[in-house]
Parts: C-alpha cells; sequence; structure tokens
C-alpha cells in the first residue's frame, strides 16, 4: 500500500488524517501543485515552487520558518522513493490553512503529499487528438485568485464531469467576458497562420508551468506568440489547438465542436521544447 506524507510524518495512505473542520475540507481555503518526477528530479521545478509560494502569499497564508522548497522538495522525494515511483511519477502537493469557522480558525498550515507511477506514454505527445467542448454553465472570473490553483475548484469538477457525460476528453471554461480561459486540466493555445495565441494573464486562466515554459522558449527560436483574449470564434479558425500541462506537455486536439485540426506544428513544438525536458 502508498505512503503519504502529512506535515512530514509518513503515513499509510487508508490512515484519516484530516479533521472535519479542516478550512480546505470546509470551504476550499487551500491551493496545490501537481508536479511531475522524472529520474529522481522534479520537472520545471522552480516555476512550480514560484507559483506555489506566489499563491500562498496572495491567499495570506502564515507560513512556519521551516516551511521551504527545500524541504517540500525533500519530502516529495523521499515520498516518491517509498512508493517506488521515482523514475517517472505524479505528484499532488496539497496545502490547506488549519482548522475551524471562516473567523475562529487556527491558521496553522496543512501540507499533503501523494504520489503515483504513470505509464512511459505521458511522455510522448498523444497519437490519437483530443475531443474537446465548452462547458456552457460556470464562468470564471478574471481576478488573480482565477490564477492559482485553488483548492476550491467546483467550476472545474462540473466542467469535467460535462465532459464525461458528453464522450469528450477535455471540456473549455470560459470567463465572464465569454472569452476562453483553459480547460479542466490545461492551458489553451492554438495557431494560425504561424503565430501561437493563448489567452492572456487577467483572462481567469490559471498560470500553467508548461504554458510558462513555453512562452520563455518559443520567442527565442523564433516563433509568433500573442497573450490576448481569445474567443471561441479564434478557435473555430484556427488552425491547429494544443492544450498544455505539466503532466502531458502538450497534447494537439483535433476536433472542436465542428472543427477539425491538423497537428504539423504542435508536434513540431512538442518535439522541439517539450520532449527534451521529459527525457
Amino acid at each position: 500500500m502508498n505512503s503519504i506524507c502529512i506535515n512530514g510524518k509518513f503515513v499509510k495512505e487508508d490512515e484519516p488524517v484530516l479533521l472535519a473542520s479542516n478550512r480546505g475540507y470546509r470551504y476550499g481555503d487551500g491551493l496545490f501543485e501537481t508536479m511531475k518526477v522524472l529520474d529522481g528530479r522534479i520537472l520545471l521545478e522552480s516555476y512550480h515552487f514560484d507559483r506555489l509560494f506566489a499563491g500562498l502569499e496572495l491567499l495570506r497564508f502564515s507560513l512556519p520558518q521551516q516551511f521551504s522548497v527545500k524541504l517540500l522538495t525533500a519530502k516529495i522525494l523521499e515520498l516518491c522513493e517509498k512508493n517506488k515511483c521515482t523514475s517517472l511519477a505524479r505528484v499532488r502537493l496539497s496545502i490547506s490553512r488549519g482548522n475551524g469557522g471562516l473567523y475562529d480558525g487556527d491558521n496553522r498550515i496543512t501540507y499533503i503529499i501523494e504520489c503515483w507511477p504513470l505509464s512511459n506514454t505521458v511522455n510522448e505527445i498523444n497519437s490519437n487528438g483530443l475531443i474537446v467542448g465548452t462547458f456552457p454553465v460556470a464562468r470564471k472570473s478574471c481576478d488573480k485568485f482565477s490564477e492559482i490553483k485553488s483548492a476550491s475548484c467546483l467550476p472545474y469538477v462540473m466542467a469535467a464531469q460535462f465532459a464525461k457525460e458528453n464522450k469528450w476528453n477535455d471540456c473549455i471554461l470560459l470567463n465572464t467576458e465569454e472569452k476562453i480561459a483553459d480547460t479542466t486540466i490545461a492551458n489553451v493555445f492554438l495557431i494560425k497562420d504561424g503565430v501561437i495565441s493563448t489567452p492572456a494573464a487577467g483572462q481567469g486562466c490559471i498560470m500553467g508551468v508548461m504554458r510558462r515554459h513555453l512562452l520563455n522558449v518559443l520567442p527565442q527560436a523564433g516563433y509568433g506568440i500573442n497573450e490576448a483574449a481569445i474567443s471561441v470564434s479564434d478557435l473555430l479558425q484556427a488552425d491547429e489547438v494544443f492544450l498544455t500541462n505539466a503532466v502531458r506537455g502538450v497534447q494537439w486536439v483535433q476536433q472542436f465542436e465542428t472543427k477539425t485540426y491538423s497537428s504539423i506544428v504542435t508536434a513540431e513544438i512538442y518535439s522541439r521544447f517539450v520532449k527534451t525536458i521529459f527525457y
């Protein structure tokens, strides 16, 4: 049986570890990071921890002095070792703010690390393109809280349920301006006439680490990049569409609504800028 790590202590995954008054459970008062471990290293590690600690600052967490990147990295890799998945693993680091009510919580940080082995197929671009649609119900706000991986993620949960009901691979969420924010588990990119576009900061999208990686390396390689407000109409007029996240890297979309896409440039981007960090 796998182990988990709670506040630095390793316990079996089926042991109870939280109180009913935990604020992450009660209110979604917390955030999380999903990371990929490959051959004993956390991929895009600095980007993950930059986002994590920026989110904790935004949420006004009081952090103990010993709570550091060094501590978390050591605990993550130790847990992967215990669960025999150091060679290739998905890691979830969840952080919540203590126990109690909205005004009388104890404010003590709680962190939990989980990890699971991954198949080598996550290091490859998908051979079959994804089929995606749009979630018609919820709209993401365009504020700073929409950019973090919040523990309060009901719109994503319901969008994933909607995707399952429609037999889609993923579901796009729109913001309050009816523009594209992101999907249930990924950032959205489109390619039109050689220019690569993605929803800009302030459009309700999570600031994904693979998104950040590509926005750093693609301009240096001569690709045209456009961070902007993107509509459903823009997506329907695109030549290619792909999704990015920390575990899968890049996945190409074959169909959105009635539009089908090719994957020529997407495959090139994967080969040059994602595969190189996966191997």
